[in-house]
């Protein structure tokens, strides 16, 4: 009997995969425990549909990203904080603190994409922005007192 595993089965497979398996396994396992579902007709073309919507969103997203990645590229971000007598800053510029800025600036980036070691003082950096997919941009970033 073909099913479709709705979980995933140890042993079996993961979800969504198409598996044959014996009637009475099929009924007095995988379809009691809500693990399976006969593989009908409706139920692969829905699992076809389902498959199809997901790679044009990963399509879509991959865009998306590109794009992104192509804005940013080069891109110096400006910041002013408070700096103490000695140049040193009164609090490290971290991923988040880039990430909010990105934001204001109209960049939605999460601050775990944001890869650089804390800023301490003022200057000029570079941080790496990581994106889902592998890309990878780099931006400037200049912090200065204000």
């Amino acid at each position: 009997m073909k099913v479709i595993l709705i979980q995933n089965v140890a042993g079996i497979g993961k979800i969504d995969d198409i598996k044959e398996v014996s009637e009475g396994y099929a009924r007095n396992f995988l379809f009691a425990k809500n693990l399976a579902q006969p593989a009908t007709k409706q139920v692969l073309e829905d699992l076809k549909a389902r498959k199809n919507k997901q790679v044009k969103d990963r399509d879509a997203q991959l865009r998306y990203e590109q794009s992104l990645a192509d804005k940013l590229y080069g891109y110096e971000l400006v910041l002013k904080e408070k700096v103490s007598g000695g140049g040193a800053l009164y609090a490290a510029v971290g991923p988040q603190k880039v990430s909010e800025a990105l934001a204001n600036k109209g960049f939605k980036i999460n601050k775990d994409q944001v890869i650089f070691k804390p800023i301490k003082e003022i200057g000029e950096y570079k941080a790496k922005i990581k994106f889902q997919h592998g890309l990878e941009t780099e931006i400037s970033i200049t912090v200065s007192k204000i």
